[in-house]
């Protein structure tokens, strides 16, 4: 088969499309004719080499697809089923081999592609807005980069529950994609202190709750946006790590909460991950929730696809087409 692969830790020259050996499944695995690889920041992250990884490997940790193959001892999953997975390796191909474990299957009313796209952010949102702030009806959240993959999923399931929506967005075009999605206002980053506009829609009380993907260059932000004992939930670092936080600093910021949730602490058994991707899939399926397809590339332009998504060049959810 032909795959993307990193042999070295770099900037997306380091995407290399070749052909690639892959074995049959083994103990616990699918074989998956890939339809749809999703395209996320984890994957520039294990690139680059802030998230280790053996070297070389295949990236991408998202999909969907066909089983044509089934390993032993695997049970709930027959060749012909379609499933989608997320924080398995090896997407970015034609085929992968996808831990039983960690996939889904893909009902009939979400098509490959809306599989692909969703799962991985559809499933961080799902767990942030039930699970690390439960968002309640009438309250405030700050969205970062609100016309983003995550931005546009986080937006609409927010307002579903009842509360507010204060989005950042960089550009007209993302302005009037986030109001799409829901959110009751926007704040142009490039254009206007964040935390003072935030001061400003709320009378001075400050939000419920800060969803934080973006990392550097908004955490000071977030910080300052957030009412006495709200929460800042930094789930993404897309523009680069925070540096170390004295925790007085969360004191000063009037006793609020900081957490760094992730998803695999959040899909630990099989019932939580068929629970949340359950959910989901039913919010697609009713139109409750629309997933953004911003873009989609050729597998052997999958240096593109990240070169595009580190330079904010993008909306919505890329993805890889093999």
């Amino acid at each position: 088969m032909r795959a993307i692969r990193v042999a070295a830790n770099g900037g997306p020259e380091v995407l290399e499309y070749g052909e690639a050996e892959l074995s049959d499944p083994q103990s616990g695995q699918l074989l998956v004719e890939v339809a749809a690889a999703g395209v996320n920041f984890i994957d520039t992250y294990q690139r680059s080499g802030i998230y280790s990884m053996q070297l070389p490997f295949t990236p991408g940790s998202e999909g969907a697809g066909k089983v044509v193959a089934v390993g032993p001892d695997v049970t709930g999953f027959g060749v012909g089923d379609r499933v989608a997975w997320a924080m398995a390796p090896g997407s970015y191909a034609e085929r992968a081999l996808v831990p039983a474990d960690k996939a889904v299957r893909v009902p009939d009313g979400v098509d490959d592609r809306t599989a692909a796209a969703a799962l991985l952010q559809g499933l961080t949102a799902h767990y942030l807005i039930t699970s690390t702030y439960p968002v309640r009806t009438g309250e405030i959240a700050l969205v970062h980069a609100a016309a983003g993959g995550m931005g546009l999923l986080l937006t609409q399931l927010i307002k579903s529950r009842g509360a507010n929506v204060i989005g950042t967005a960089s550009t007209a075009e993302k302005e009037e994609l986030a109001r799409e999605a829901g959110a009751d206002e926007i704040i142009r980053y490039t254009e206007a202190d964040v935390a003072e506009e935030v001061a400003d829609l709320t009378d001075g009380r400050g939000v419920d709750v800060v969803y934080d993907g973006v990392g550097k260059t908004t955490f000071d932000t977030s910080l300052a946006s957030l009412r006495p004992r709200g929460m800042l939930a930094l789930f993404g670092a897309s523009s680069g790590p925070v540096p170390p936080v004295d925790p007085q600093r969360l004191n000063a910021a009037g006793s609020v909460f900081l957490t760094r949730p992730s998803l695999a602490h959040h899909i630990l058994t099989r019932e939580e991950l068929d629970w949340r991707a359950e959910e989901l899939f039913a919010w697609i399926a009713a139109g409750t929730l629309k997933i953004r397809i911003g873009g989609t590339y050729p597998l052997p332009d999958a240096r593109r696809a990240h070169e595009d998504l580190e330079g904010r060049r993008t909306t919505g959810k890329l993805l890889l087409l093999p």
